[in-house]
């Protein structure tokens, strides 16, 4: 039973650690590629939920309401299916017989990025009513316009105030990759769906994507400790 089991964590054609190494640089591809687009587009809802205009306020509001109250996976399945309908029909406007499919990586990045930044998005507007008004004065104050204002009084303080919250957007998004094994990217959960139906090792195998993703997390906190020990040097710098 032991040389069974080492056998099938092993490399090569009877093992099957491969397949879940590739799975897991999936997932932190996925996660990586999704996180500056979450937050880019989190940083702007939050900037407009704090808009002196109603209808930008109104509509961040709306955008963080449906993107926070679907579960992960509805929207996953709403956007996977519904958005080749949709992208088919325009497309067939103009050309009748083409036929459109979305990619599941790029589907899995657009619906965590969606999701990923309506959480962000609240984190920022907690770290933007953090930074008293008087810091926005003092930049008028000294001949700075508003972008000179955000880029150089602003931004640095809001990044260290978000940045725990920020963390732990991270740590969820990093498991929310594991959604996108329902349709078929071949990430870290879906290499040990597949190798566990056909070997018949599940607790093993969905035992060493528990690991994975375990060694992602603490491999990450690592990273952003020290991120934020940077950040907290140069403000004491400032």
């Amino acid at each position: 039973m032991q040389q069974s089991v080492w056998t099938l964590l092993s490399w090569g054609p009877d093992g099957w650690l491969d397949d879940i190494a590739f799975g897991a640089l999936v997932t932190v591809l996925l996660a990586l590629a999704t996180l500056p687009i979450g937050l880019t587009v989190g940083f702007f809802v939050a900037f407009a939920k704090q808009s002196e205009e109603p209808s930008l306020r109104l509509a961040a509001n709306i955008y963080t309401t449906i993107f926070r109250g679907l579960p992960e996976l509805v929207t996953l399945f709403l956007f996977f299916f519904g958005a080749p309908l949709v992208l088919q029909y325009l497309i067939r406007l103009i050309y009748p017989d083409s036929t459109i499919d979305v990619n599941g990586f790029v589907a899995g990045m657009i619906v965590l990025a969606l999701i990923f930044s309506s959480y962000a998005s609240e984190v920022f507007l907690s770290a933007f009513r953090a930074i008293p008004k008087g810091q926005y004065e003092g930049g008028y104050a000294i001949g700075l316009s508003n972008w000179q204002t955000m880029r150089k009084v602003i931004l640095p303080q809001l990044i260290r105030i978000a940045f725990p919250g920020l963390e732990n957007c991270w740590l969820s998004l990093l498991k929310d990759t594991s959604l996108v094994s329902v349709v078929g990217l071949a990430e870290t959960l879906r290499a040990a769906n597949v190798a566990a139906k056909v070997t018949k090792h599940s607790f093993l195998f969905y035992g060493v994507a528990a690991l994975v993703f375990l060694g992602l997390a603490v491999l990450s906190s690592f990273a952003t400790s020290a991120i934020l020990r940077s950040l907290g040097r140069r403000e004491a710098q400032r």
